[in-house]
């Protein structure tokens, strides 16, 4: 008998290990070693499984009744996999390596770890694969700190308010539905309708800021994943970003763990006070990826197929986004999720689940977007419920009566596809809503200053660019943006983010006025 628990991984190897048995081994070993004499070694037990079945990413393991769920395992071909579903008498291991390297019958051996990420200031300007590996041709992360992918959100008495602005660049977004840090705002559209663009664009826009971005690609083509990575490298700050692309070719494991290893990895620069922006792109595929190894391990399927935990997957994901508070050193993660609908169908299941848990979403509209309004935002449809607090005062007294004046004009339009005759005070409503809306229009990779942004629309409220119409507003946006560049003082003004001091707006009036070249107008 002592010889049979000396060798230990034999007993293992045969048949699993009952729970009361492995702890009366334990003592065993524990009683043993304090007799042993000095300097010898004790009996070394392990528990070791065998592959039972392997293929798609997910291998049947028997032999590790011990193994608990979550824990990463090891294969005697060093690949790596973590325990997804306990069964009576197996495991269900998702793979986080290609599965060809996996046979059946090979060891495997529990590690008594979770799947941990490397994380720190290492990772900046790198582009890496979920565990970390470098996808850049730049060698190894130099990195000495790992932390668990999954981790639990900040409880409610460890976060603060969201007060503080995240500017993305783009003036839809920015004056219709800001975004504050520590948000979680869903961009969501159909496929080709330009989700990314606005993601990427937040990020190039963080260049001149302090916040750390985490771009995360999700079986997303590695055409696709090239192209944000040079579009950071030509237009943004690489060296403030980590891009974690986990393309469609990859393993399923790698695609399921990819938002929560990014997430680690900006939460390790929030937990030490720094504000972070992670973008994911996009949770729909996430979604589907989930729903393939569920369905490989057997779980019962719910709505479309997808298990009945799809909700809760995501759901503690998104909740990790928070603004902390003072006493947890004033961090932030605020979260960029992408989500593709089908044929504009918002009442879908993953969108409906994603809009629920989001605090408001971007819509993108695919008409707009065939009739060339970029980026094709639906101010109908969009809405952010916190971010609102965030906007400057300044900002938001000049985009109030626009928004209204906006949405007047879109109902409007509807009606003049009729031919009706129009009054006279109707077809102005008309021409200044489409002047709004050319200056909502912006090119991709061309966020605008938030000193711009504020000019452009105080000079839409005062009616400083009713004149010329919309083909004058490039012409007229260039000499904004040339006198805000050659005077700090309008810019530093344009940039107040407290209440500003009465007058203010006026004064700023008459200066836009003397730049256009026209006469200033009272405020509306």
């Amino acid at each position: 008998m002592s010889e049979a628990l000396a060798e230990g991984s034999e007993v293992c190897e045969t048949a699993p290990v009952p729970e009361p048995l492995v702890a009366s081994l334990q003592r065993w070993r524990s009683a043993a070693a304090a007799r042993l004499p000095e300097g010898a070694q004790p009996a070394h037990f392990e528990e070791i499984g065998r592959v039972h079945a392997t293929g798609d990413g997910i291998a049947e393991i028997r032999g590790l009744a011990g193994a608990r769920l979550g824990e990463l395992l090891r294969f005697s071909s060093d690949r790596m996999g973590y325990a997804a579903s306990l069964n009576a008498d197996s495991i269900a291991c998702v793979l986080l390596d290609d599965s060809a390297g996996v046979a059946v019958g090979d060891a495997v051996r529990r590690t008594g770890d979770v799947v941990q990420v490397p994380v720190g200031e290492a990772l900046l300007g790198r582009v890496v694969d979920p565990l970390g590996r470098p996808l850049d041709g730049r060698g190894p992360v130099a990195s000495t700190e790992r932390l668990p992918a999954e981790r639990p959100a900040p409880s409610i008495l460890e976060r603060a308010l969201v007060q503080e602005p995240v500017h993305t660049g783009t003036l839809a977004v920015d004056a219709l539905f800001p975004l504050g840090r520590g948000q979680r705002e869903l961009l969501i559209g159909d496929r080709g309708t330009g989700k990314t663009a606005i993601a990427v664009d937040a990020v190039v826009a963080q260049k001149d800021s302090e916040l750390i971005c985490v771009y995360i690609c999700v079986g997303q083509t590695s055409e696709s994943a090239a192209a944000v990575v040079a579009a950071i490298e030509k237009f943004g700050a690489p060296e403030r970003c980590i891009v974690v692309v986990a393309s469609g070719s990859t393993a399923p494991g790698l695609q399921w763990l990819a938002p929560f290893a990014g997430f680690s990895m900006a939460e390790w620069f929030r937990d030490r006070g720094g504000h972070a922006l992670v973008v994911v792109d996009d949770l729909s595929q996430h979604a589907a990826t989930h729903r393939e190894l569920a369905l490989l391990m057997q779980q019962p399927p719910g709505r479309e197929a997808y298990p009945g935990d799809i909700f809760h997957v995501h759901a503690r994901l998104l909740e990790r986004a928070a603004m902390l508070s003072p006493e947890r050193g004033g961090g932030s993660l605020t979260a960029l999720p992408v989500a593709r609908t089908e044929a504009g169908n918002l009442s879908a299941y993953i969108p409906t689940n994603l809009i629920s848990i989001t605090d408001g979403q971007i819509v993108l509209n695919q008409r707009q977007f065939e009739l060339g309004q970029l980026p094709a935002v639906d101010t109908g449809l969009s809405v952010s419920r916190v971010g609102g607090k965030t906007q400057a005062p300044l900002m938001r007294g000049a985009v109030a009566q626009l928004r209204l004046a906006y949405a007047q004009f879109l109902e409007l339009e509807v009606f003049t596809r009729f031919g009706t005759e129009l009054d006279a005070r109707v077809q102005a409503q008309i021409a200044r809503g489409r002047l709004i809306r050319a200056a909502l229009g912006q090119p991709r990779l061309a966020p605008q200053d938030a000193a711009l942004q504020v000019a452009l629309l105080i000079a839409l409220q005062t009616g400083l660019l009713d004149t010329g119409g919309p083909q004058a507003l490039p012409a007229r946006l260039a000499q904004l943006g040339a006198a805000i560049a050659a005077d700090p003082v309008l810019a530093a003004a344009l940039r107040t983010r407290g209440k500003p001091p009465p007058g203010l707006q006026e004064r700023l009036s008459a200066q836009l006025a003397q730049v256009l070249g026209e006469p200033a107008t009272a405020v509306v």
